[in-house]
């Protein structure tokens, strides 16, 4: 992840209102938030909060220390009550009791405020100023409730701005916070998304040439994504296939300046010398998806757009995409079964540049998705991640038999009313009644060539003996006000789904009958062997004798 802010790159603005912002940072232009216009923030450091210095002519940004940004909120800090003031001997010196705090004790009118906001050069203080000056009753007020007061003013007047680097836990948060965005990502929420990624076995691979060779420090994922691009960028974060490399990006640039194509003699060393951080060699994620373009619009705040993909993104070696029709029946593709007529060199030569250009992106268009729509009927994938709408037992049916053995299985669901049904399909029971059931139907029918019987099929929805330890979890993160005498959960906390996960293990089943009788004891052995060699010992007989008989 960058460390400063960059050219194109999505920020999220925190405003004093403690609402956020998701916005895009383009050269030469100015960036709008709630009160004003600021100039450019390209190179200036991320988690730092910048206040608006205006004057006529000139505008530029202050850093705001942080014993500056805290002083008002540290001033009380939960101590004393809001409505009593007390001195050094605990006795009353001041009340809020008959303070009445409305609009008329307010001099200033709607229009002398905002013509105080053209007027203000100061980042808004001197607005805030003049409101506490024409407080006809400020007087009255508690030392905590007038740090209150004038605290709900500054996030009210102030022009400051904190600056957030796009990642995957803060644009989940803005989904949620935006109550039109939080249903595109079916309302995934953060902790929801770690306990995903490790119920998925999400990792991040590093370099393979460091690895041992038998080891897979690597993985092929399978990934029904339908919020919007949102788990597959928590799953390319883990897998350090979201961020592109800064130095490279560095390097870039400095090659555009000037005019070069080489890359430095001290950059090339240095990353010989040592692999980059989060360099992803083999992991990748592939999409399933209902239309001809899955929904991955959520990538293109961190700089990926799935229909004109930049080739230097990470994500363009490492992400792919098919269809359910590609993987149910690629036939009726005509993507994937028509094959663009082969025209000879010598004829190609003669066509025009635009027509050449057509032609070769058919044919790399239909050999891309040859190779990634056999690779993905091949199976052998290291993990299946679900988060969509559509009936999940249809879903896995068809998906849990791509995995590789051992490979985990984690569905998402908003509800629990869908999991519990693919728990209930996965249970001992429905496997005993499957397991039973086939064994019937091999006793009366005889093993088929195949292996399959449509009576059992239309018996049970999918195969339940491939799934192991089906387990729903769900996890959620609440806030707290922690004060002396008045500690409890915030009340104004957000509702919405609660959110599930449910996950199992990808097992092979065994072929044939197998009865395991289990291990005897040490203890029943020595018993056993004791006892014949009583039985073998007669009278007369010597030990040899018995040594030979036993």
């Amino acid at each position: 992840m960058h460390t400063s802010i960059r050219p194109n790159q999505f920020v999220i603005l925190r405003l004093p209102s403690e609402t956020t912002k998701v916005q895009k940072v383009v050269p030469n232009t100015h960036v709008p938030s709630q009160f004003t216009l600021f100039v450019a923030i390209i190179g200036r450091p991320l988690y730092v909060t910048y206040e608006i210095l205006e004057a006529p002519g000139n505008t530029r940004l202050r850093i705001v220390p942080a014993a500056e940004l805290h002083a008002e909120s540290l001033i009380t800090d939960g101590e004393g009550d809001d409505d009593l003031e007390v001195n050094e001997e605990g006795l009353p010196v001041r009340t809020n009791q008959n303070t009445v705090d409305d609009a008329s004790t307010q001099k200033l009118t709607l229009e002398e405020i905002e013509a105080l906001k053209k007027e203000s050069t100061d980042a808004g203080r001197d607005i805030i100023a003049k409101i506490l000056e024409s407080h006809s009753t400020i007087d009255q007020k508690t030392a905590f409730s007038l740090a209150k007061y004038t605290l709900r003013k500054q996030k009210k007047y102030m022009k400051r701005f904190t600056v957030f680097p796009m990642d995957v836990s803060g644009l989940t948060n803005y989904m949620l916070e935006n109550r039109d965005s939080a249903s595109k990502s079916m309302e995934l929420r953060d902790e929801l998304i770690g306990l995903i990624g490790s119920w998925g076995n999400v990792h991040h691979g590093g370099d393979a040439s460091l690895q041992a060779t038998l080891s897979r420090p690597n993985g092929r994922y399978l990934v029904v994504d339908d919020t919007g691009g949102l788990l597959v960028a928590a799953m390319a974060e883990r897998m350090g296939l979201l961020y592109p490399d800064e130095d490279r990006e560095n390097v870039e640039n400095v090659s555009a300046a000037d005019g070069s194509t080489e890359e430095p003699a001290s950059m090339s060393l240095q990353r010989k010398d040592r692999p980059a951080q989060m360099s992803a060699t083999e992991n990748t994620i592939t999409i399933l998806h209902a239309n001809k373009q899955p929904n991955a619009s959520l990538l293109k705040y961190f700089g990926y757009d799935h229909n004109a993909p930049e080739e230097s993104h990470p994500l363009y070696r490492h992400l792919k995409s098919v269809s359910w029709l590609q993987l149910l029946d690629p036939e009726a593709d005509p993507i994937y079964a028509e094959e663009p007529a082969i025209i000879p060199d010598a004829e190609l030569a003669t066509l025009k540049t635009n027509k050449r250009g057509a032609y070769h992106r058919k044919r790399n268009r239909w050999a891309r998705v040859q190779s990634v729509v056999n690779e993905v009927r091949a199976g052998g994938y290291d993990g299946l991640v679900v988060a969509t709408l559509m009936d999940l037992d249809s879903v896995l049916k068809h998906t849990v038999p791509l995995l590789a053995g051992s490979a985990p299985v984690v569905v998402y669901s908003p509800t629990i009313e869908p999991l519990t049904e693919i728990a209930d399909l996965y249970s001992t029971a429905r496997k005993t009644a499957y397991i039973n059931r086939k064994r019937e139907l091999e006793e009366k029918q005889g093993q088929s060539a195949n292996g399959e019987f449509p009576e059992l099929a239309a018996e049970f929805n999918l195969n339940p003996t491939l799934l192991l330890a089906p387990t729903l979890e769900t996890v959620r993160v609440r806030q707290w006000q922690v004060l002396p005498g008045r500690t409890h959960p915030m009340m104004s906390g957000r509702g919405g789904a609660e959110g599930y996960v449910f996950h199992g293990i990808r097992v092979i089943p065994s072929t044939g009958f197998i009865q395991a009788a289990g291990n005897p004891s040490r203890k029943r052995r020595k018993l056993a062997t004791e006892s014949t060699a009583q039985s073998t010992a007669t009278p007369g007989s010597t030990s040899a004798d018995v040594e030979m008989k036993s």
